[in-house]
C-alpha cells in the first residue's frame, strides 16, 4: 500500500471511531435485536437492556426505526418521561423507574425496531425487534356453484377459502377427505393471494383447483389456516364442503314401488335410475305379455312413471332406456315384470232372489282372478259369516230371512285384494209392522210427527187415517218408513191415528193413541217419535215419560183412601162399644141439646 492509501485508511478508521464515540444511532453496525412479541390491540413492554444500573437511565432517548431511519419518540430526563409529537405520542408510558417503556394499543404498523440510547456516563444503545400478531377470523369456504365435469382437460376451481384480518399472513393447507393436498402438475393447483386492509391486517384468499374423477362425487374438502401468536402456533379449520361432479352414466336400472305383490287400485311408481350425474334422459317401454306388443311411455322429468290406480292392463315387461345428452350414448336396463293382481266384478245368481215363506233358495257367486280365489257369504246387517264357498243354500225361509246377503271374493295370497256383491232376498208376505200400537204424550196445538214403518213383499204402501203432510223413506228394498206431520187438535186427541200398510197379499195396521200432557205449556211446538229396531207386534219405540205431576196425584189419592179407611175403622170400633149415640134416643138427645 502506498503512502496515500495508508493515509486514507487512517482517516477512515478515525472517522468511524469518532462516529461510535458520538453515539449517532444507526451508523455503527447494530447488534442482534432483542425479540419482543405482542398481539394487536394489546401492550408491548420495551426494556432498555438488563445490564445497566439505575443511574444509567437518567438520560435516555427512545427511537423507532422504520426503513433504517431512526425517529425520536420518547425522552427520559432525570427519571421523567416525555413523548415526542407523532404517532406514538399518546401510546407510550414509562415503567420501572425509566428502564422500560410500555407501548399500548399495538397495531400491525408497530412491527419494527425500537432503539433506546443511554448517554450517561457513556453512550450505549439497545435494540428491540417488536413482533406483532393477530389471529385471523374463522375461515370461510365457498364451493364452485357450477360443478366440475370429469371430462375437463385441465384443473377446475373446486372451492375458495378466505381468512380475514390476520397478522402476519397465515399459511393455508387444503384437505380432501381428511388428507392434505399438495400441488401436482396438471392435477392440483393452489393459488393464494393477499389483501392488505386499511388497518394493516391481511386477508388471505386461496383458490383450490383440481382435476376430479367420478370417485370424487362424495369427496369433502376444507381449508386450514396456520398462524402464530405469542402463546405459540395455532390453526383454524373451515367447514367441509362437497362439489357437484358431473360424470356420464355407466349403468341404468329400474325399480318398482311398492315392493311385493301388487293389486288393482294400488298407486305404483316405476322409477328409472342411473349412476351418472346428471341422470340421462329416460324413456320407458312396456311389452304386453300376451300380444308381445311394445308400448313407449314417457316418464316425468325425474324418470318416474306413476300409475295412480294400477289396473290389470298395466301388467307387462318394463324396461328403461337412458340417453346421455352430452355423449349421445344410450343405455338399457334389464327387463322387469310388473304383475297387477286382480279380481273381476262379482256376479250373483239369481240377481233378485225371492221365495215364499217355508221355501228354499240357492245363491251362487262367481268371479275371475289371475290367482286362486276364495268365496264367503255374509249377512249384510250383522256381518256374520254364513258359509265358505261360492254357494249359499237357504231352507225353510222365514220372513226374518229377507234382506241383504253379501258375497265376497278374495285372494289370500294378495292381502287386501277382494271384491263383493250385495243381493237382497225377498220373502213373499203381507205387510209386517214394526209396532202394532203405541201411546204418546202430546201437547195441544203442537205440531207432531207420527212415524210408521212396515215391510213386506211386494213392497207395501202406507196410508193414514188422519189428514197431514206425509213423507216416505225407503229403508230396504222391501221396507218403507212413513212420517206424518199433524197439528194436535181436540179431535185428534179423541180419535188418535192409524197407519195402514197394504200390498197384494194383505194389509196390517199400527194404532197410535194420543194423550194430553197437561203439565206442559200449550204453546205451538214440534215433537217426533220414530221407530227403532224392527220387531213385529212388539213395541220397541221409546215412549214419552208420563208427567211427574200424575204420579204425585196418584200418591195423594192413595193417602186419602188410607186415611178414610182408618177413620172408618175407628168409628166402627166406637159404634160396637156403644160409645156413639147413633140410635133414636141418641138422636133425640142431640135434638134437645140443640134446642137448648
Amino acid at each position: 500500500m502506498g503512502p496515500s492509501g495508508l493515509v486514507c485508511a487512517l482517516l477512515l478508521a478515525a472517522c468511524c471511531c469518532s462516529r461510535r464515540a458520538a453515539g449517532v444511532p444507526g451508523e455503527a453496525e447494530p447488534p442482534v435485536p432483542e425479540q419482543v412479541e405482542a398481539e394487536v390491540g394489546g401492550t408491548a413492554l420495551l426494556t432498555c437492556g438488563s445490564s445497566h444500573s439505575q443511574s444509567n437511565f437518567s438520560h435516555v432517548d427512545w427511537f423507532s426505526v422504520h426503513k433504517e431511519k431512526p425517529t425520536l419518540i420518547f425522552r427520559v430526563r432525570k427519571g421523567q418521561g416525555q413523548s415526542e409529537p407523532g404517532e406514538y405520542q399518546q401510546r407510550l408510558s414509562l415503567q420501572d423507574r425509566g428502564t422500560a417503556l410500555v407501548l399500548s394499543h399495538v397495531t400491525p404498523q408497530d412491527e419494527r425496531i425500537f432503539l433506546c440510547q443511554v448517554k450517561r456516563p457513556q453512550s450505549q444503545e439497545h435494540r428491540i425487534q417488536l413482533r406483532v400478531y393477530k389471529a385471523p377470523e374463522e375461515p370461510t369456504i365457498q364451493v364452485n356453484p357450477l360443478g366440475i365435469s370429469v371430462s375437463s382437460k385441465e384443473p377446475e376451481e373446486v372451492a375458495t377459502c378466505v381468512g380475514k384480518n390476520g397478522y402476519p399472513l397465515p399459511q393455508v393447507i387444503w384437505y380432501k377427505n381428511g388428507h392434505s393436498l399438495k400441488e401436482e402438475k396438471d392435477r392440483v393447483y393452489i393459488q393464494s393471494s393477499q389483501i392488505v386492509e386499511s388497518s394493516g391486517l391481511y386477508t388471505l384468499v386461496s383458490v383450490l383447483k383440481a382435476q376430479l374423477v367420478t370417485a370424487d362425487k362424495d369427496a369433502l374438502f376444507y381449508c386450514e389456516l396456520s398462524y402464530r401468536l405469542p402463546s405459540g402456533n395455532h390453526m383454524k379449520e373451515s367447514r367441509e364442503v362437497s362439489v357437484q361432479v358431473f360424470y356420464p352414466a355407466e349403468k341404468v336400472w329400474l325399480e318398482v314401488e311398492p315392493v311385493g305383490a301388487l293389486k288393482e287400485g294400488d298407486r305404483v311408481e316405476i322409477r328409472c335410475l342411473a349412476d351418472g350425474n346428471p341422470p340421462p334422459h329416460f324413456t320407458i317401454s312396456k311389452q304386453n305379455l300376451s300380444t308381445k306388443e311394445v308400448e313407449e311411455m314417457t316418464p316425468e322429468d325425474n324418470g318416474v312413471l306413476v300409475l295412480e290406480s294400477a289396473q290389470k292392463e298395466h301388467s307387462g315387461l318394463y324396461q328403461c332406456q337412458g340417453l346421455d345428452l352430452e355423449t349421445m350414448a344410450s343405455l338399457l336396463s334389464d327387463q322387469q315384470e310388473l304383475l297387477v293382481n286382480y279380481v273381476s266384478a262379482v256376479r250373483v245368481s239369481p240377481a233378485a232372489p225371492e221365495s215364499q215363506e217355508g221355501g228354499s233358495l240357492v245363491l251362487s257367486c262367481e268371479a275371475e282372478s289371475n290367482q286362486a280365489v276364495q268365496f264367503q257369504w255374509l249377512r249384510e246387517k250383522t256381518g256374520q259369516v254364513l258359509t265358505e264357498g261360492p254357494l249359499l243354500q237357504l231352507h225353510n225361509l222365514k220372513r226374518e230371512a229377507g234382506g241383504g246377503y253379501r258375497c265376497m271374493a278374495s285372494v289370500p295370497s294378495v292381502p287386501g285384494l277382494n271384491r263383493t256383491q250385495l243381493v237382497h232376498v225377498a220373502i213373499f208376505g203381507s205387510p209386517w209392522m214394526t209396532q202394532k200400537e203405541k201411546r204418546m204424550w202430546v201437547q195441544e196445538n203442537a205440531v207432531l210427527n207420527l212415524s210408521c214403518e212396515a215391510s213386506g213383499h211386494p213392497r207395501p204402501t202406507i196410508s193414514w187415517s188422519v189428514e197431514g203432510m206425509a213423507q216416505e223413506q225407503d229403508q230396504e228394498p222391501q221396507s218403507v218408513l212413513s212420517v206424518l206431520s199433524v197439528l194436535v187438535t181436540p179431535e185428534l186427541l179423541r180419535t188418535g191415528a192409524e197407519c195402514v200398510a197394504s200390498n197384494s197379499l194383505g194389509r196390517n195396521t199400527t194404532t197410535i193413541f194420543l194423550e194430553l200432557d197437561s203439565s206442559r205449556s200449550t204453546g205451538l211446538s214440534t215433537s217426533t217419535v220414530s221407530p227403532s229396531v224392527r220387531a213385529n207386534g212388539t213395541s220397541t219405540e221409546k215412549k214419552l215419560p208420563e208427567p211427574e205431576s200424575k204420579g204425585v196425584a196418584i200418591v195423594a189419592v192413595t193417602v186419602c183412601v188410607l186415611v178414610l179407611a182408618v177413620l172408618g175403622a175407628v168409628l166402627y170400633f166406637f159404634y160396637k162399644k156403644g160409645k156413639l149415640p147413633c140410635g133414636r134416643s141418641g138422636k133425640q138427645e142431640m135434638e134437645r141439646n140443640t134446642s137448648i
